[in-house]
């Protein structure tokens, strides 16, 4: 089966969102959620996504999950995530009540593709393969998938890969040894990866959203292929919102403010730097039938 076949199938059964002027959509993908130990990639950044997600349900944004939301390769058990990730996850479970939350599942947490990992707060949640927005005004379609559909050894010997992952790779990567398997830690995969998805996107007339690769990516006409990064990057994460016709690659990190008070060497008070937390923009561009 070639990945063309699999992305299609991704897409053949997946849900259908209204994209128009007053649309507010806002994909993550790649949190990787784990259990609170130093493989927990996730830690470092949880509170830019938290300050994050608190902005996306203010202004009544829809958040998409666009797969590998959290680890399940490295990690068994889901209640553990969950258990260490309660306070996401109870923001998580506001934009559900509301109508407003859309997950995918891709290759590192696709065993909720059965439906076997209930998170807290959201009990009849249901897990996509890939998700359709469409606008009726105009012929503009967006598809959003993981992208593991696209990497063979990720996707049909997805197994394979987390054993060894689970039981090579995790273990190693406390030394600092990488995973070479991994299109997130290979840029030669990923270039090859992101060849296919645009490729894809451009035989079927459509614009193409992944994650997998951890590469933000912001398309236009010409290259009708997203990424919305990933949430495990070592200075921040990153985003991709969709207002409207509108989609803008966001990035949230830390910034520190130095204070007006300097003081001196003199027995003054030090200098401080308070710390907050800023959503920058990194790009923008206006949605066009490709």
């Amino acid at each position: 089966m070639s990945y063309i076949t699999r992305l299609d199938r991704a897409f053949a059964d997946a849900p259908v969102l209204p994209v128009g002027p007053d649309a507010r959509y806002v994909f993550f993908s790649d949190c990787h959620r784990g259990i609170g130990n130093n493989n927990d990639n996730f830690l470092k950044n949880i509170n830019s996504y938290f300050a994050a997600l608190q902005y996306y349900f203010q202004y009544g944004f829809c958040y998409i999950e666009a797969g590998d939301g959290d680890e399940l390769w490295e990690n068994r058990r889901m209640s553990q995530i969950s258990e260490i990730h309660d306070d996401v996850f109870r923001l998580l479970s506001r934009f559900y009540g509301c109508g407003r939350l859309y997950m995918l599942y891709g290759n590192h947490d696709i065993v909720k593709r059965r439906q076997q990992a209930a998170l807290p707060g959201l009990p009849e949640l249901r897990f996509h393969e890939g998700l359709i927005l469409k606008s009726e005004s105009a012929p503009l379609e967006l598809r959003v998938a993981h992208g593991h559909q696209a990497d063979l050894f990720n996707s049909v010997f997805w197994r394979l890969a987390r054993f060894l992952v689970r039981y090579l790779w995790a273990p190693l990567e406390s030394f600092g040894v990488l995973d070479p398997t991994s299109s997130a830690k290979n840029n030669t995969k990923k270039d090859k990866l992101e060849r296919k998805y645009v490729h894809y996107a451009r035989e079927s007339g459509i614009f193409l959203l992944t994650g997998h690769t951890h590469r933000p990516m912001l398309g236009s006409g010409l290259s009708p292929y997203f990424n919305c990064g990933s949430c495990v990057h070592p200075r921040g994460i990153t985003c991709i919102e969709l207002c409207g016709f509108r989609a803008s690659l966001i990035k949230w990190h830390a910034s520190a403010e130095k204070s007006r008070h300097f003081g001196s060497i003199y027995g003054q008070c030090p200098p401080t730097f308070p710390l907050y937390i800023t959503r920058e923009v990194l790009g923008e561009t206006e949605l066009t039938p490709p």
